[in-house]
């Protein structure tokens, strides 16, 4: 089973009022496990970044001057993305700006339904407590010391810990568990002799005089 965990960093809360995407960070699973493929995307937004958005994610004008524009690096998110189930903390958020931008393009809208939206999953299993990202990393024991600002790909790889945590926990660090060698004796085998299975004569007609207390035994049948 082929998953992206995705996130994003915008100039505002609304594609409808003119804020864009200004980076992309996506993250592949094959079967919950990370392979180690990434796709991640600094976007030059064609307009000036808010301060409070700059407080949030560091991205400023002199920075995303000569950054790509999205229309230029849609296909390589696309086949990126592929078919590949999406997992994001508040997926509406993140849908809702990515499907204004390829509408931009000209490209078909993502559907929702194949995002996994880790808010919901988190409220659902720790209802009245805390959802956010840095809250559930605290939880879960998810090392945050770099995190002093939000970054779509350095967010990614946290929601990747938080997700596979949620959906039933696994080692922290996202990597494969190391098999641990078992030593192993193999001790020389002694050859035993054959025990004997003959009955002796005492016991020979012992059995012999219980069957002549039985009617018709089968043992004397022919």
């Amino acid at each position: 089973m082929r998953e992206v965990v995705l996130d994003t960093e915008t100039t505002g809360l609304d594609p409808a009022t003119g804020d864009r995407v200004v980076e992309i960070g996506c993250l592949e699973l094959l079967n919950h496990v990370p392979t180690g493929r990434v796709f991640h995307r600094y976007l030059n937004p064609q307009r000036t970044m808010p301060a409070e958005a700059h407080a949030i994610h560091g991205l400023d004008d002199a920075f995303l001057a000569d950054k790509p524009l999205f229309t230029t690096e849609v296909e390589a998110l696309l086949a990126f993305l592929g078919d590949a189930r999406l997992v994001i903390h508040n997926a509406d958020f993140d849908m809702r700006f990515l499907n204004a931008e390829l509408e931009k393009t000209g490209r078909p809208p993502l559907d929702r339904d194949r995002a996994v939206d880790t808010v919901r999953m988190a409220r659902k299993r720790f209802p009245g407590a805390p959802a956010n990202l840095d809250a559930l990393c605290r939880r879960f024991s998810i090392d945050l010391s770099d995190r002093t600002l939000h970054g779509a790909l350095k967010d990614a790889r946290l929601l990747a810990e938080v997700y596979l945590h949620l959906i039933g926990g696994r080692q922290p660090g996202l990597d494969l568990a190391t098999a641990t060698a078992v030593p192993t004796t193999i001790s020389e085998r002694t050859d035993r002799h054959p025990r004997p299975h003959a009955p002796s004569e005492a016991e020979a007609a012992a059995h012999a005089a219980f069957l002549d207390r039985l009617p018709e035994p089968v043992w004397r049948r022919a």
